[in-house]
C-alpha cells in the first residue's frame, strides 16, 4: 500500500511540475521548490525523473564565487512536440508544436476538397515531409474540428462545412500516421488556447468566440472550468439568433449569427480572397479611414456597421446569460470589431456589463495550432511517466 501511495504521489509531482513550465515557462529549480511547495530533495528527484524522460532540461549553472551554490534553470525539452491538424473548407493546415506552447512549424494547403479521405491523405502526407530528417520526437497528434466531436471516440457527429457526418475520424487519422490521435472542436480549441497563454490568460469567467472560414463558434470558462455541457457541445454562439426570420443557416434555423455575419461576405467587400484573410483588419482600417482614397468608403461602413450590430446581439445575449469578465474576439469578429463605431456590450444589463473587458484574441493564426496540441498535452501533462511508459 505505501509503495504505491509512493509512486501516485510521484507521478502527481511530476505533472504538477511539468504543467507549472508548460504554462509559466522556464524556471530555476528553486523556484519551482517554492511555487509547487515540494521539499528541496523531492524537487530535485522530480527534475531529475522529467530530464530522464526526455521531457526538461537543466543547465548547469555557474558558479560565480558567492555563498551558496546557484540553482539550475529547468526548461522544456525543444525536441519534444506534437501535431496539430486543422481542416476548413478552403484549405488544411498542419503543423509541429512544442510544450508552452510553441509553434515550430505550420503549412497551409489550399484544397477546395473536404472528402475525408482526401484530408486525411493530405496531413499524412505533409506531416511525413515536416518530419523527414528531423530529429523531433512526436508524442502525438491533435485535431481541431469545425463541428460537433464526441470526446470520447473522436467521431465527428456533425461538421457541416466539411459535409462530415459520423465520421471516426481520429481513428482515420491514427491508420495514416501511425501516430496517437485525439480531436475536438475548433472553438474550444481554440479558447483553450488562448485561456492557457493568450487573451484570456488567468481570467476565470471567459466568453470567447471565433469567426473563420467554416463560420462562427465559440465557448465559454466559468469559475476556471471550461463549459462543456451534457454532451460536450457547448458553445455554439453561432447559431444564436441575432435577426429573427433572417437568412436560412445550415443547421435549419433562420437568423443565426454565422448565417448572417460571416467572412466571405467581408473579404468581398474589401477584395480579397480566402488565403488573405488575415489582412482583412489592416485592409478594413484602410478604406473607412480614406487612406485609400479621399473618401471613405461609406457602402463599407455601412455594411460594417450593419454586421457589427448583430454581432452585438449576440455577444449581449452572452454577457447577460453568463456574466463574463472578459470577452475574446477572434479570426474576422475581431477585425469586424475593431472597424465598428458600435459598442458591443452597450445594450447588455448595466449591472451585468460593468467591467467586461472586450479583448482581441492575442494568438492569432497560431491559436488552432497551439489549441491542437493542447489535446496531446493535456494527455501527457495528466501523467508524463504514464504516457511515456504505459501502466
Amino acid at each position: 500500500m505505501t509503495s504505491q501511495t509512493t509512486e501516485d504521489l510521484r507521478r502527481r509531482n511530476l505533472s504538477r511540475v511539468l504543467t507549472l513550465l508548460h504554462e509559466e515557462g522556464a524556471r530555476s529549480r528553486a523556484e519551482l521548490t517554492r511555487e509547487v511547495g515540494l521539499s528541496r530533495s523531492t524537487m530535485a528527484g522530480v527534475v531529475a525523473d522529467l530530464v530522464g524522460l526526455g521531457l526538461v532540461t537543466e543547465s548547469t549553472p555557474a558558479l560565480t564565487g558567492g555563498a551558496g551554490r546557484p540553482s539550475g534553470v529547468v526548461r522544456l525539452a525543444e525536441d519534444v512536440v506534437a501535431v496539430a491538424v486543422n481542416p476548413e473548407v478552403d484549405a488544411v493546415h498542419v503543423g509541429l508544436v512544442g510544450l508552452g506552447g510553441r509553434v515550430v512549424k505550420h503549412v497551409r494547403i489550399e484544397t477546395p476538397d473536404t472528402e475525408v479521405a482526401t484530408v486525411v491523405g493530405l496531413a499524412a502526407a505533409t506531416v511525413r515531409g515536416m518530419l523527414a530528417g528531423d530529429s523531433a520526437r512526436v508524442l502525438g497528434l491533435g485535431l481541431a474540428i469545425p463541428g460537433q466531436v464526441r470526446i470520447g471516440d473522436g467521431v465527428v457527429r456533425q461538421a457541416t462545412h466539411l459535409g462530415w457526418s459520423e465520421v471516426p475520424i481520429v481513428d482515420e487519422v491514427t491508420k495514416a500516421t501511425g501516430l496517437r490521435s485525439w480531436a475536438a472542436n475548433a472553438a474550444t480549441l481554440a479558447m483553450r488556447a488562448e485561456s492557457r497563454f493568450g487573451a484570456g490568460k488567468g481570467v476565470a469567467d471567459l466568453v470567447y468566440l471565433i469567426g473563420g472560414a467554416s463560420g462562427v463558434g465559440g465557448g465559454a470558462v466559468v469559475a476556471g472550468r471550461l463549459l462543456t455541457g451534457a454532451a460536450g457541445y457547448a458553445g455554439e454562439f453561432g447559431h444564436t439568433v441575432v435577426r429573427p426570420g433572417g437568412a436560412r443557416c445550415h443547421c435549419g434555423a433562420a437568423g443565426c449569427l454565422e448565417a448572417e455575419v460571416d467572412q466571405a461576405t467581408l473579404l468581398a467587400a474589401v477584395g480579397l480572397g480566402a488565403a488573405d484573410a488575415g489582412r482583412l483588419g489592416h485592409e478594413l482600417t484602410e478604406r473607412l479611414s480614406g487612406q485609400r482614397s479621399e473618401d471613405p468608403d461609406d457602402a463599407l461602413a455601412d455594411l460594417v456597421e450593419e454586421l457589427a450590430g448583430l454581432l452585438a446581439v449576440a455577444v449581449r445575449n452572452a454577457v447577460n446569460v453568463l456574466n463574463p469578465q472578459a470577452i475574446v474576439l477572434s479570426g474576422f469578429l475581431a477585425a469586424l470589431r475593431d472597424a465598428a463605431p458600435v459598442d458591443l456590450i452597450g445594450d447588455a444589463v448595466a449591472s451585468i456589463r460593468e467591467g467586461v473587458e472586450v479583448r482581441d484574441a492575442a494568438l492569432g493564426e497560431e491559436q488552432l495550432m497551439i489549441g491542437a496540441a493542447e489535446l496531446v498535452w493535456a494527455e501527457l501533462l495528466a501523467d508524463p511517466a504514464g504516457f511515456l511508459l504505459g501502466g
